[in-house]
């Protein structure tokens, strides 16, 4: 199917079938073409993702796709009552061994540098407003529940539970706060090309691929935090080498300044896992995945001493200059 629109629209033939980062692509003529279905986005949002691709390839990153233009000219087609962006990389042999923390700073660097205004794709200034609205309509949930009995185990375990995470959020959302009224940005604090939610993974396993369609235009702590997230929670007991390993390959290309260190700790603080599990349990209706949900939740709370131990230590994990900046952390972390 995709092979055809290929042919049809972009007079591209490519016949082999491979998966990349969860994308259906195709690949031929030394190139790979992946063909993201671009969901709800406008025209003028991938207009800004294709100027930033083009920005970035200009400033040497050669793993960031060209949006291939349909015969009409048009970055947006039209297939079998679906749309499609087509992204073509030339292929390389086999992928690079990768220094994630040095080359998510190049990467961050090169992003610093995009030289018109954002404003699709920006997210600056944002996670204020984000936080309080989500922790907004989680209360709303949880008051309607508790006078009610509880009608399974995940929502008694919620009810118990979501005093200590309002806690926590609040904690978060005041640290943020304070950063932004006592700290002042320096020019590494400017905005950049960031992901939706950076991890390990991001880039690709089998193809080393940028993909446009996970960026947003943030401040570089965003990434910093999703990725150490990620790792906290691939592994609770062995993230510490991967963390302290990635900051110093990072620090080494981009040292942070205060105001980058606080914003990063403040978005650690913020317990997106337990909003992500709590969301999704009231949105789904798979009996299934309700289930797991369940058992996530009761991890999630029985680690609760082991995730404290985390946020407590990870200034000094990280590498920071607590000491120099004076960085601290909420008291009841101490």
């Amino acid at each position: 199917m995709l092979e055809k629109m290929l042919e049809q629209q972009y007079g591209v033939k490519a016949q082999e079938h491979v998966m990349v980062n969860s994308y259906e692509a195709l690949r031929g003529n030394g190139w790979v073409y992946l063909c993201p279905q671009p969901g709800n986005r406008e025209e003028d949002e991938i207009s800004e993702l294709e100027q930033i691709a083009e920005h970035m390839r200009n400033y040497g990153d050669s793993y960031v796709p060209v949006f291939l233009p349909s015969k009409e000219g048009k970055l947006l087609t039209e297939w079998e009552n679906n749309q499609y962006c087509v992204l073509a990389l030339r292929q390389t042999d086999k992928r690079r061994p990768l220094k994630l923390g040095r080359k998510l700073a190049k990467f961050h660097e090169r992003g610093r540098m995009v030289p018109f205004q954002i404003q699709r794709l920006s997210r600056i200034g944002q996670w204020k407003g984000l936080w309080e609205q989500r922790l907004e309509q989680m209360e709303r949930v949880w008051n309607g529940l508790l006078f009610q009995t509880p009608e399974d185990e995940f929502e008694r375990l919620f009810i118990d539970s979501f005093p200590y995470y309002m806690g926590l959020t609040e904690n978060a959302i005041q640290y943020l706060v304070d950063t932004e009224i006592d700290d002042n940005p320096t020019e590494v604090d400017n905005g950049t090309v960031c992901h939706e939610r950076f991890s390990t993974m991001s880039w690709g396993t089998d193809y080393l691929i940028k993909n446009p369609f996970d960026w947003v235009f943030d401040h570089r702590s965003r990434d910093l935090a999703e990725w150490t997230r990620e790792r906290y929670f691939h592994n609770n007991q062995t993230y510490q080498l991967d963390v302290k390993n990635f900051f110093q390959e990072y620090l080494r290309v981009a040292p942070l300044s205060p105001f980058s260190w606080k914003l990063l700790y403040s978005r650690i603080l913020f317990p997106l896992h337990y909003f992500e599990c709590v969301e999704n349990y009231y949105i789904t209706r798979s009996e299934q995945e309700k289930k797991v949900l369940e058992e996530q939740l009761t991890k999630i709370l029985r680690q609760t001493g082991e995730y404290e131990r985390f946020l407590g230590s990870f200034y000094e994990l990280a590498g920071a200059p607590i000491k120099r900046v004076n960085l601290s952390k909420p008291e009841w972390l101490y």
